[in-house]
């Protein structure tokens, strides 16, 4: 079966967290609002992942837990990668290349602009910004993990909790 990889940037984060490291930043109450949110658009859609893997960042880890309860995935089942956090293209695409092959659809959990630079890497998709709970789906005409490269995937869907004409 073919591959496809989700690739979802965490949901708004609060700024207003002082003396709060990076990685320790929570989700703000729109972050909260919006991952469900985005989580039930895929879940109408039936594009559930078998597997999600997070960047182990609180307001990355946090987004994926609201995808989770929404697809009824447990918690405990989230993969947390270090090195999804700060991540760059070549760091993400190592993630990515080690997936187990059992998995076909795969969510990733990151951040910017490590996955808007990855998106247009994977898929030459010309996207200027993933916004903030924005998932992309990228689909691969091949069945192994390890062939994705440069330009080997089609941007299948790429949407936003601002976008209206998905709604």
């Amino acid at each position: 079966m073919a591959k496809q990889l989700v690739l979802v940037r965490h949901g708004k984060s609060d700024w207003a967290a002082s003396g709060m490291s990076d990685f320790e930043r929570p989700l703000n109450h729109r972050g909260n609002k919006n991952a469900p949110e985005m989580a039930e658009r895929m879940s109408k859609r039936n594009l559930i992942p078998d597997l999600l893997v997070s960047s182990p960042a609180k307001r990355a880890i946090t987004t994926a837990k609201h995808f989770s309860e929404t697809w009824n995935i447990p918690k405990e089942h989230i993969l947390k990668e270090p090195s999804i956090y700060e991540a760059n293209t070549t760091a993400l695409l190592e993630v990515v290349t080690q997936l187990d092959q059992k998995y076909n659809r795969v969510a990733l959990f990151g951040h910017n602009p490590g996955l808007t630079d990855f998106v247009n890497y994977l898929a030459d998709a010309h996207i200027y910004n993933m916004p903030t709970a924005s998932v992309v789906y990228i689909d691969f005409p091949f069945d192994d993990w390890s062939l994705v490269s440069h330009h080997t995937g089609s941007l299948w869907l790429f949407d936003y909790p601002k976008n209206t004409d998905s709604v």
